[in-house]
């Protein structure tokens, strides 16, 4: 009989002791009985996800092929390549995240490679303010963009200062112009916002090579770049593809900077807007078919060509060992483009917050607004809609918190710890969120909502009085309430940052302490919640805290599954307020910077237990 490891502490006992012949047989037991608990949660969660993460994803799948009587059809997946608009914006939405996960790497492949071989004055700083985009959603920059590159912005107000222009010629349209201008105008507000992402994948790719490897190549007479392209670029390539995997999704899918830019010709907005008909047209679930066909073929087609080229080292982060210090000259150079990306990243966010403070009409033709008020704050936090949408927010938010943390620790612990078997499952699930684009999700739970058994429970709690539990099966129609299903939606997403901080602290902590407390009798929950908690709490809080500010800042879930203002959270209310005349944009803008305060608390705690772990969270 094979015992468990666990069962050494019985085993350790002295041989005079005349009980010891039955230990194995008490071990066994335990052990079973351990076993058996930790399949039945690796049930219970595997359940859990398939209900809510794979199941509206099949039922927005099978949507684009059924017809409203339920027989199967292409006609609506046809009816999608022929409709020459949303083949036109399927192609502006491809072109969009090419177009930006290409402008990141131009950003961060040169301030990486400094970042990791150089050392020079200021460097911490730089490379700790390059995080600030993650601060504000790139919809709540887009506000503070098109105040300054409008065509009567900042940026214009200062070439006529400088002399550029002259008085009464007309400024350059820089976001405006035609479909062009806006489409580089989403481009560019994307890419400042999604950089760190890529950036924070390259640098740790760089700092794990070993620089053995560099060395010998220079020894055979090669030079700086063809050392580049022969020895660093295909040792990093799995960074810059996880990196770039998730910046190429994320922008495709993106679905409030192009709605913030007035883009409407993208697929994210075209299905935004078919939200309304899906109870008798099945067509927009046939486009959202494609765009997650498409999303998906590129990763894989990418993660073939891309994703299995690592290489085995002998070494591990040995580059941080071997930086070169770079002083005078030199190291004002190596500063100079990390200063410049941040200047431009910080850009929008000075927008916001101008725009926030600014008197309605006093920042026209000016590089900064002619005067300032806080009224803004202060309507902000007497609007009916604001507060109630800040309300709603804080539960969303808390709820999924719960939410994600009990299956996310469950699911680290189970994979990291107990290696339990079918445990990558658990893990590529639990993963997935970040490879299936968010809109696609969001339009799953509609689904859901239309399907068995939430129509069938509407209807039975509608029969017997029971309007709110009602309300709750609903996401369309007379009397909805998104409250569950954005709960689980906001939980749903944000499990992936949960278990990369989670299992990245069990893979730090001894297992010995849980080892005792299991050979000793204690149950698996026992032992998680007297053990394995406080060993890792730093861990746990970091990951709710990200999971939290990003869930109160969600976009594409809130956009799309609260439809009544009442129901709306922060986000959806700051885009209502965008779209309302007179100081509406202002108060959109003050809600913005609460939303950058809460972010940045947000990512400085995460950063402070996290470490250099935090760029973990975002890959693949």
């Amino acid at each position: 009989m094979t015992l468990h490891a666990d069962s050494s502490f019985y085993l350790s006992l002295t041989l005079a002791d005349p009980f010891k012949p039955i230990y194995p047989v008490v071990m066994f037991t335990l052990v079973r009985k351990q076993s058996v608990m930790r399949y039945l949660l690796f049930l219970c969660i595997l359940i859990v996800l398939g209900v809510f993460l794979l199941w509206p994803i099949f039922l927005t799948v099978q949507g684009g092929f059924r017809t409203p009587q339920g027989a199967f059809t292409f006609k609506y997946l046809q009816s999608v390549f022929q409709d020459p608009l949303w083949m036109a914006g399927l192609g502006n939405s491809l072109m969009i995240a090419t177009a930006t996960t290409c402008l990141c790497l131009v950003f961060t492949m040169p301030m990486a490679l400094l970042a990791a071989k150089y050392d020079f004055p200021g460097k911490t700083i730089m490379t700790s303010l390059l995080l600030i985009p993650l601060i504000l959603p790139p919809f709540v920059g887009a506000i503070g963009l098109r105040a300054l590159l409008g065509r009567f912005g900042a940026v214009n107000a200062l070439l006529l200062q400088m002399g550029f222009l002259e008085h009464g010629q007309p400024g350059f349209d820089f976001l405006g112009g035609g479909e062009g201008g806006r489409f580089w105008g989403v481009v560019v507000m994307e890419a400042l916002h999604l950089y760190p992402i890529i950036y924070l994948n390259i640098t740790a790719a760089i700092a794990n090579l070993d620089p053995a490897l560099n060395e010998a190549a220079l020894g055979l007479g090669a030079g700086k770049i063809r050392r580049f392209f022969k020895v660093t670029l295909p040792l990093i390539i799995p960074g810059v593809f996880a990196g770039s995997t998730i910046v190429f999704i994320w922008s495709f899918t993106e679905l409030g900077t192009p709605l913030m830019f007035d883009y409407y010709t993208v697929t994210p907005v075209q299905i935004y807007w078919g939200i309304q008909e899906v109870q008798s047209n099945p067509r927009p679930y046939a486009l959202v078919v494609v765009m997650l066909s498409v999303a998906v073929g590129l990763y894989l087609l990418s993660k073939l060509a891309f994703g299995g080229k690592s290489y085995a080292m002998q070494g591990r982060a040995a580059i941080a060992s071997t930086t070169k210090r770079l002083g005078g000259v030199y190291g004002v150079l190596a500063l100079f483009p990390f200063v410049l990306l941040t200047g431009l990243a910080v850009m929008p966010h000075l927008g916001v917050v101008f725009s926030s403070f600014s008197v309605d009409g006093a920042w026209y033709r000016s590089i900064l607004p002619k005067a300032f008020t806080t009224e803004h704050y202060t309507h902000a936090l007497a609007h009916p809609l604001a507060m109630g949408a800040i309300k709603n927010s804080l539960v969303y938010a808390l709820g999924a918190v719960t939410l994600t943390v009990i299956i996310g620790l469950s699911i680290s612990y189970l994979t990291v710890r107990c290696k339990i078997r079918g445990g990558w499952l658990l893990d590529s699930l639990a993963m997935l969120p970040l490879a299936v684009p968010g809109l696609v999700m969001a339009f799953g739970y509609v689904a859901m909502s239309l399907n068995w058994p939430f129509v069938d429970l509407n209807r039975y709690f509608e029969a017997n009085g029971w309007t709110y539990l009602a309300s709750l099966c609903q996401i369309t129609g007379k009397a909805p309430n998104p409250l569950a299903f954005l709960i689980v939606a906001y939980g749903i997403r944000r499990l992936p940052y949960v278990v990369r901080c989670v299992s990245a602290g069990l893979q730090q902590t001894s297992g010995e302490l849980e080892e005792a407390a299991l050979s000793l009798g204690a149950s698996t929950a026992t032992t998680l919640r007297k053990v394995v908690v406080p060993l890792i709490m730093a861990n746990i809080i970091a990951g709710a805290i990200l999971a939290f500010a990003f869930s109160m800042l969600e976009v594409s879930d809130s956009l799309i599954l609260a439809q009544k203002e009442s129901h709306y959270p922060i986000t959806k209310a700051i885009f209502e307020f965008f779209n309302r005349l007179g100081d509406g944009p202002y108060i959109a803008s003050a809600m913005g910077v609460w939303g950058m305060a809460l972010l940045t608390i947000t990512l400085v705690g995460a950063s402070i237990l996290m470490g250099k772990k935090l760029g973990a969270i975002f890959r693949v």
